[in-house]
C-alpha cells in the first residue's frame, strides 16, 4: 500500500485488514472452496461488471480496487455461508444478514469510514451486494431443476394485435392499464384494462416512426408520444372524455422519445437529436418549451427517463462504448453524463418505486436481461 493511501485515522486497522486479505490467504481459499468457488467466482464477476461505478466511486476515497474487490468478495463469502440461516423475503433477509456482517465485520467499516466514505453510503454500498448476491444464489439451482413455483405471477396472456413497436404501458389509477404500439398500418393503437377486463385494440391514427411513450400525470389523463415522419415529435392526449388531435411539438428526434412527469400538469420528454445528443422538452402546466440541448456528448440509444421526487429526473442512455449513462437534474442544473458501466445492446428502461430507488434494465451481450439499481 503506498503510503499516500493510508488513512491517517485507523492505519493499524487497514494494514490489519491488508493482512488479512493477502497473507492468510489460504484460510480465506479453505473458506471459499467451502462455499461453492463457482457461485463465489461467477457472482464476483457479475459484481465486477454491474458495480463498476462502486469501485470508480470507492477510488475517489483512495479504496485500492483490489482492496474494494477483497471486501466485496469477502461479503459474498459471508452471504454463501449464512444466507440459509435467515427466512424472508430478499428485502428482509438483506437485512438480517446485513445486521448480522457488521456485527461480524466490524474491522470493514471501519477500514471504509476510516478512508472518509460516509456511514450511509457503506450502508448502502454492502445492503447491495448482499441483495444482489442473493438474487443471484436463488437464480442458481443447487439440486435437479423443478418447475418453479408461480409466486403470484400469472403465466404470460396473448392480448392479440399486431404490433412493429415495443409497447408502451400507463397507468392513472389503481386497477387502471392503458397499453399503445404501433401497428402494421404505423398508427398508434391502444388497448386498456379497466379493473375487470381488457378491451379490444383502438386505432388512434397518427403515422409513427419509432415506439410510443406514455405518461400519466394524474387521474383520468394520458399523454402519449411518437416520432412523426418528419422525425418530429407528435403528441396525442386523453383529457378524461375523448383523445385529441395530434399535436406537432417540432424537433428533429434520431430516437423513440422517453417522457415522465415529477408532479401534476407537469411532463418531461426526451430524445435524441441529429447531432446525438440528449434533447429535453417539458410542459410545465400552461404552455411547453422549446426544445433544449442538454449536450454532454453523444449517446448511442433512445433515452429513459424516471424520476424519485418532485422536481427530480434522473435520465439514462447507452454509451459510446455501450456503457450505461446516467444524469441527473437536482432541481436547479443538470449533471453530466456518468458512467454506470455494462455492455448494453439495447436502449435502457428506468422506472423508481419511492424514495431514492431507481432501477435500470437493459439486454445484455449474451441477450440477457441485466438489472441494475440504486437503493
Amino acid at each position: 500500500m503506498n503510503s499516500s493511501d493510508i488513512c491517517p485515522f485507523c492505519n493499524n486497522i487497514i494494514t490489519d485488514y491488508m493482512d488479512i486479505s493477502e497473507e492468510d490467504n489460504d484460510k480465506l481459499k479453505d473458506d471459499v472452496i467451502r462455499q461453492g468457488p463457482q457461485d463465489i467466482n461467477k457472482i464476483m464477476t457479475l459484481i465486477n461488471k454491474q458495480f463498476n461505478n462502486y469501485y470508480t466511486e470507492l477510488q475517489r476515497y483512495r479504496v485500492q480496487r483490489t482492496v474494494a474487490r477483497n471486501i466485496f468478495r469477502n461479503i459474498v463469502t459471508y452471504v454463501l455461508r449464512e444466507e440459509n440461516k435467515y427466512t424472508g423475503n430478499i428485502q428482509q433477509k438483506t437485512n438480517r444478514i446485513f445486521d448480522a456482517y457488521r456485527r461480524d465485520n466490524l474491522m470493514i467499516f471501519a477500514t471504509l469510514r476510516g478512508y472518509g466514505v460516509p456511514n450511509n453510503r457503506v450502508t448502502q454500498i454492502i445492503k447491495a451486494i448482499i441483495h444482489f448476491t442473493l438474487e443471484n444464489i436463488e437464480e442458481t439451482p443447487t439440486e435437479t431443476p423443478t418447475e418453479p413455483p408461480i409466486s403470484g405471477w400469472s403465466g404470460w396472456e396473448d392480448l392479440g394485435g399486431v404490433l412493429t413497436s415495443a409497447p408502451a404501458v400507463s397507468s392513472w389509477r389503481a386497477n387502471r392499464l392503458d397499453a399503445f404500439g404501433r401497428g402494421q398500418n404505423n398508427a398508434l393503437w391502444h388497448k386498456w384494462w379497466d379493473g375487470s377486463s381488457w378491451s379490444g385494440w383502438e386505432d388512434l391514427g397518427g403515422v409513427l416512426t419509432s415506439a410510443p411513450a406514455a405518461v400519466s400525470w394524474g387521474p383520468n389523463r394520458i399523454d402519449v408520444f411518437g416520432r412523426g415522419q418528419n422525425n418530429a415529435l407528435w403528441h396525442k392526449w386523453w383529457d378524461g372524455s375523448s383523445w385529441s388531435g395530434w399535436e406537432d411539438l417540432g424537433g428533429v428526434l434520431t430516437s423513440a422519445p422517453a417522457a415522465v412527469s415529477w408532479g401534476p400538469n407537469r411532463i418531461d420528454v426526451f430524445g435524441r437529436g441529429q447531432n446525438n445528443s440528449l434533447w429535453h422538452k417539458w410542459w410545465d402546466g400552461s404552455s411547453w418549451s422549446e426544445w433544449k440541448d442538454l449536450g454532454g456528448g453523444a449517446i448511442s440509444s433512445g433515452p429513459a427517463a424516471a424520476s424519485t421526487a418532485p422536481n427530480q429526473l434522473e435520465v439514462f442512455a447507452r454509451g459510446g462504448s455501450n456503457q450505461l449513462l446516467s444524469r441527473t437534474w437536482n432541481g436547479t442544473r443538470w449533471s453530466g453524463w456518468q458512467s454506470r458501466g455494462g455492455e448494453l445492446t439495447s436502449e435502457p428502461a428506468a422506472v423508481s418505486w419511492g424514495g431514492n430507488r431507481l432501477d435500470v434494465f437493459a439486454k445484455g451481450q449474451n441477450n440477457h436481461l441485466w438489472h441494475i439499481w440504486r437503493p
